[in-house]
C-alpha cells in the first residue's frame, strides 16, 4: 500500500487570502481534506462536492454543540486516511499549534507511525487585531504580547494561568475563546493590579467580511460585549495599543464592508468579479447560475479553413473569443490567419482578450451592447457588400445580424457555445435569499438571469435587489420580476463594480 501523509495546515483566521502559499498548494493536491468549523469553506476546492474528489470531512468542534466531533475521533480519522495511502490535509482555523490542538494530532500521527508535516498559519490573535487596526505591540505602549486561552475560569482551583502575573506584565493580552469567562478574567486582572481604565477591544469573526469590533475598557468590556450581543468566535485584546484603532483601522472602512453579494457568473469567470468585490470589503458568494458549454465545433473548424472569404469578424463575448482562438491554434494557425480581416468587438473586455492574442480591434463602440456596435459601424463605408462572420453564443439576440444586413452586409452567425443553467448550490442560495441574508445579486448577462430563476425559482430570485451589467441584462431581469436597483454605465466588470460602490457610497 502506498504511504500516505498528514499535513497539519493552518487556514488562517478567516480571510481566505491569508492562507500560506504552501497551504494552498497542499489543498490543491490533497486526496482528503479534514476541516474545522473555523476554516473558511472558500478554501476548499470549488468542485470537490460534485466531483467527489478530494474527499471532504467536516470535523467542527464548537462549544456547547452536541454534534461536535471528539478529538480522539479526529486523530483516528486522519491516521486511517493516511494509512489508506492518501495525502491528508488537516485544515485547521488559525495556526495548528496556537490553541488548535495540532500538537495532539501530530503526536497521534507520530505514535501511529504516520508521516506528518506542519504548515503554520496566521493565528486569530494576530490577524484579527491587525484587521481591526490594533497593533499588538507598539513602541512606547507595549513591547510584548501574550496569547492566552480565556476558556480557563480564574475562579477554578485547577486554573494554570497566573492572572496576577499577567496583570503586572505590561504585555498586551490577547484572549482566545473567553466570552463566557471574561467577567471573572477581567475581575482577576483588576484584582492583580491592571487598571480598570486599560483600553480593551473585542473582535467577532476577525478578518471575515462580517467582522465586528467594539472598544471599551477592561472595566466595561464585559458590559459592552453583552450589550452588542457578541458571540463566539471572539478574541479580546487588553492593552494600550487598542487606542491606535481610530488612526489605523482600515478593514471595516472599505466601501462594501459587510455586504453579502451573490456572484452568478459562470464558474470560469466568477473569480474576476468576486475578487474585486472582496478587495472592497464584500462577502462574495460564488453561486454560478450558468456554466459555459461548447457546441459542436465542426462548423467553426470548417470556417477556419476559409477565413479569407470574410471581410469582417465580429466578437460579442470573451467566451466566443476563447473558443475561436482555441480552435484556431489547434488548426496550426495563429493571429496571422486574420491578416486583412477587420475585427469588431462589442466591448472593452472582449477587445482586451483579443489584444492579448495580438489582435487590435478596428471598431469598439461607446455603448457595450449590440446597438452600440451597430451605431459605431454605421459611420463606416466598408460594410455594404461585405461578408461578416459573427462569432457568439447560441440564442443570441438577432439585433446585430439584422442591423448589419440593413447596411448591405452578408452575415454568417456562428454560435460556438451556450450558457447552461447550473443548479449546484441552488438550495443554499434559495435559503439565503428567502431569509433576507443577501444584500445584492449581480447579473452579468441575460443567460445569468435565466439561470438564476431556473435554479432558485422566481420568488426567491426576487428576494434581493439586483445589480446589472447593462441595459440588455436589466431588461431580461425586470421581465423575470427581479428588482434591478443598480445598472452599470459601462457594460464591463469594472463598470459593474463602480456602480455598486457608487450606490453604497450614497453617490
Amino acid at each position: 500500500m502506498a504511504e500516505g501523509k498528514v499535513f497539519l495546515v493552518g487556514a488562517g483566521p478567516g480571510d481566505p487570502g491569508l492562507i500560506t502559499v504552501r497551504g494552498r498548494e497542499l489543498i490543491d493536491s490533497a486526496d482528503a481534506i479534514v476541516y474545522d468549523a473555523l476554516a473558511n469553506p472558500a478554501l476548499l476546492p470549488p468542485d470537490a462536492v460534485s466531483a467527489g474528489f478530494p474527499e471532504l470531512f467536516y470535523v467542527g468542534k464548537r462549544g456547547g454543540d452536541k454534534r461536535s466531533v471528539m478529538q480522539e475521533d479526529i486523530n483516528q480519522l486522519i491516521i486511517r486516511l493516511a494509512r489508506e495511502g492518501k495525502r491528508v490535509v488537516r485544515l485547521k482555523g488559525g495556526d495548528p499549534f496556537v490553541f488548535g490542538r495540532g500538537s495532539e494530532e501530530a503526536i497521534a500521527c507520530s505514535e501511529a507511525g504516520v508521516p506528518c508535516e506542519v504548515v503554520p498559519g496566521i493565528t486569530a490573535g494576530i490577524g484579527a487585531p491587525a484587521y481591526a487596526g490594533i497593533p499588538v505591540t507598539h513602541r512606547g505602549m507595549s513591547s510584548s504580547v501574550t496569547l492566552v486561552t480565556g476558556s480557563e475560569d480564574p475562579a477554578k482551583l485547577a486554573n494554570t494561568t497566573n492572572w496576577a502575573a499577567l496583570a503586572k506584565s505590561g504585555s498586551t493580552l490577547v484572549l482566545y475563546m473567553g466570552v463566557k469567562t471574561l467577567p471573572t478574567t477581567a475581575a482577576a486582572l483588576i484584582a492583580g493590579g491592571l487598571p480598570e481604565e486599560t483600553p480593551a477591544a473585542a473582535i467577532q469573526w476577525g478578518t471575515h467580511s462580517k467582522q465586528r469590533t467594539i472598544v471599551a475598557t477592561l472595566g466595561t468590556i464585559c458590559e459592552a460585549i453583552q450589550r452588542e450581543q457578541l458571540k463566539a468566535p471572539v478574541v479580546t485584546i487588553i492593552g494600550w495599543p487598542v487606542l491606535l484603532r481610530d488612526e489605523i483601522a482600515w478593514f471595516e472602512k472599505r466601501p462594501l464592508f459587510g455586504k453579502r453579494i451573490v456572484v452568478t457568473r459562470a464558474t470560469e469567470q466568477a473569480p474576476e468579479l468576486s475578487g474585486r468585490l472582496r478587495e472592497l470589503g464584500a462577502e462574495a458568494l460564488e453561486v454560478p447560475a450558468v456554466r459555459i458549454a461548447r457546441l459542436d465545433l465542426d462548423p467553426l473548424r470548417a470556417v477556419l479553413s476559409e477565413l479569407g472569404a470574410y471581410n469582417w469578424i465580429v466578437f460579442t463575448s470573451r467566451n466566443g473569443v476563447a473558443v475561436f482562438w482555441e480552435q484556431l491554434l489547434a488548426s496550426g494557425r495563429d493571429a496571422r490567419a486574420l491578416a486583412g480581416i477587420r475585427v469588431a468587438a462589442v466591448g472593452a473586455a472582449t477587445a482586451g482578450v483579443l489584444l492579448e492574442h495580438g489582435i487590435a480591434v478596428d471598431v469598439i463602440p461607446e455603448r457595450f451592447v449590440a446597438e452600440g456596435l451597430l451605431d459605431a459601424l454605421r459611420d463606416r463605408d466598408d460594410l455594404s457588400g461585405a461578408t461578416v462572420l459573427h462569432v457568439g453564443a447560441e440564442g443570441a439576440r438577432d439585433v446585430l445580424r439584422a442591423g448589419l444586413e440593413e447596411m448591405g452586409a452578408t452575415v454568417r452567425l456562428l454560435p460556438v457555445y451556450r450558457s447552461v443553467p447550473q443548479a449546484e448550490g441552488a438550495e443554499n442560495l434559495r435559503a439565503a435569499l428567502e431569509h433576507g441574508e443577501v444584500d445584492l445579486v449581480t447579473l452579468t448577462s441575460a443567460s445569468a438571469v435565466a439561470g438564476l430563476v431556473d435554479a432558485v425559482g422566481p420568488d426567491a430570485a426576487s428576494g434581493a435587489p439586483a445589480a446589472s451589467i447593462g441595459p440588455i441584462t436589466s431588461e431580461a431581469a425586470r421581465a423575470a420580476g427581479l428588482d434591478v436597483t443598480i445598472e452599470a454605465k459601462e457594460s464591463t466588470i469594472d463598470g459593474l463594480v463602480d456602480a455598486i460602490v457608487a450606490r453604497y457610497a450614497g453617490d
